[in-house]
């Protein structure tokens, strides 16, 4: 088995994939770096008596906007308890308000405290945990080791994959892995924004090789934008979780007044409707940012809740809970991805996928805050289960890959940064048809410079950027209407008839025409 990425979903694969036999990880930078190991909030699951799933369920299809698959989220939901029981078997130290009872936090969008976190570190404790497990497991890690593309062959049941095409970050030998199974666990595409809470490795490289491969993508406007970044956002961006507000914090504006006095869920309403509520304040005042007044919040119940953001921002040069936070939305989580199903099948044989890369069902419209930790271990698991099927199959020996040939490609950096740019001015957080189209018009514009099968990273990264961006402002550019997180000046309303998924296949859309 091969599995590419080494976050929360690779890892929690790995461990599981290796009763069936050998499993080699890839992760293109060290082990530990991922999405997973900068979430701060938590994971979601009912683990209070006094909750409930039906009230997990009811809060995620809240959030999904009509868009979520009922069937998938109560998966999610039921098997969630379990999955978090396993994290803590592995030896993650998550914080407990006794000796045996979990201490649980709660986000915005939930009705009830079901949080499970490690203070304000929990995707580092989990990416901890999971290396430890994996290790004891006899998971195979390689660091450094880019994922060019997926490798394809045909079969008699039609094209299936059957590995991947990898480069040595350092060395820049070239390998053709060959695996029965290969599951994407590749995480985001953050980075296809300007201001991201993203690490620099969430360049979506996971969509862009499923795509060329052949598997349809589906729901990739809906991106979501965390209301709250440190500012300014830099290379090292850093988040200030929104359970500082369920503490008590309090978004302001330059004239000291709540932005979300008055609004439905006020300060804890969901995510998007926060981010877009900062955005016309910024918007009105002219102001790059607002703030976040953190002194409802007695400064000794800060340090204990928050150590991790107190020690960033003194770092930083900001003193909460008593000086108020500089705070701007920045791009966050893709709730779309690659189309796959309960089974964590793509639609391609032999290739399955798991984590923020991939499409469950589960988002819908809008992530609810800290399902996605939860997501990732579930369908994770279900992609374990679907590979002790998968190799009762006869195996396939297909013949090597055509050699790679690289035709062109202009300056990887200037591409990376131009197509941010792009998407952050047409496809940001307000939209509307004219900067979607002029968005689509000036990707189209950079086709020429598009690295065209590149063997070095820098340029892949780029590449899958560009394309990245195609799906999101295509996507976007479909739905004529204004459905959670994706909300279009064009068409402000909700439209009841648009209560679909919108589904990108390959040989179906082109990228290059209108």
């Amino acid at each position: 088995m091969l599995v590419l990425g080494s976050g929360i979903a690779g890892l929690s694969y790995a461990i599981k994939a290796a009763a069936h036999g050998q499993v080699l990880l890839l992760t293109k930078k060290e082990d530990s770096e991922a999405n997973t190991n900068y979430a701060q909030g938590g994971i979601a699951a009912v683990m209070d008596p006094a909750d409930s799933f039906a009230a997990h369920v009811e809060d995620t299809l809240a959030a999904g906007a009509g868009l979520c698959h009922e069937d998938a989220v109560r998966l999610l939901v039921e098997s969630g308890p379990a999955r978090v029981r396993e994290l803590i078997g592995y030896g993650v130290a998550f914080t407990y308000q006794e000796e045996d009872r979990l201490s649980l936090a709660r986000e915005g969008g939930h009705s009830a405290r079901r949080i499970v976190r490690a203070d304000d570190l929990t995707g580092r404790a989990i990416e901890q945990g999971l290396l430890a497990a994996a290790a004891r497991a006899g998971v195979e890690i390689h660091e450094h080791w880019f994922a060019l593309d997926l490798w394809t062959a045909d079969a008699e049941d039609g094209r299936r994959c059957v590995g991947a095409l990898v480069v040595d970050r350092y060395s820049g030998e070239l390998l053709a892995v060959r695996a029965a199974v290969t599951l994407l666990a590749t995480g985001g595409c953050g980075q296809v924004y300007r201001y991201t809470t993203n690490p620099a490795i969430a360049t979506g490289d996971g969509l862009a090789m499923a795509w060329r491969a052949g598997a349809a993508v589906a729901n990739m406007e809906f991106i979501q934008f965390h209301p709250t970044a440190l500012y300014p956002v830099g290379a090292k961006p850093f988040l200030i979780s929104e359970a500082v507000r369920g503490e008590g914090a309090v978004l302001r504006d330059h004239e000291g007044r709540s932005i979300m006095e008055g609004r439905d869920g006020g300060d804890l309403a969901a995510r998007d409707v926060v981010a877009r509520a900062i955005d016309a304040s910024m918007r009105e005042s002219g102001r790059p940012h607002v703030w976040l007044d953190a002194r409802p919040i007695a400064p000794a119940r800060f340090a204990e809740r928050f150590p991790n953001i107190l020690e960033t921002c003194r770092a930083r040069g900001f003193d909460p809970p008593e000086e108020w936070l500089p705070v701007v939305p920045a791009a966050h989580y893709a709730c779309g991805g690659v189309s796959t199903d309960l089974e964590a099948q793509t639609g391609l044989p032999g290739l399955l996928a798991a984590g923020e890369v991939a499409c469950t069902g589960v988002h819908g419209a809008n992530r609810l805050a800290s399902n996605s930790l939860l997501e990732a271990v579930v369908f994770a698991d279900r992609a374990a289960a679907t590979t002790g099927r998968l190799l009762q199959e006869p195996p396939l020996q297909p013949p090597l890959p055509p050699v790679r040939r690289p035709r062109r490609g202009g300056d990887p950096e200037a591409l990376r940064e131009r197509v941010r740019d792009i998407l952050w001015t047409g496809a940001g957080i307000v939209r509307s048809d004219a900067g979607l189209a002029e968005a689509r018009t000036r990707l189209l514009e950079l086709s020429a410079q598009v690295p065209d099968q590149p063997v070095d990273p820098a340029a892949a990264e780029a590449a899958n950027l560009h394309l990245v961006g195609c799906l999101v402002v295509d996507s976007a550019t479909l739905r004529r209407e204004s459905r959670g997180l994706h909300f279009t000046l064009s068409h402000p309303e909700l439209d009841p008839a648009q209560r679909r998924d919108t589904v990108l296949v390959p040989r179906e859309h082109s990228l290059e025409g209108a």
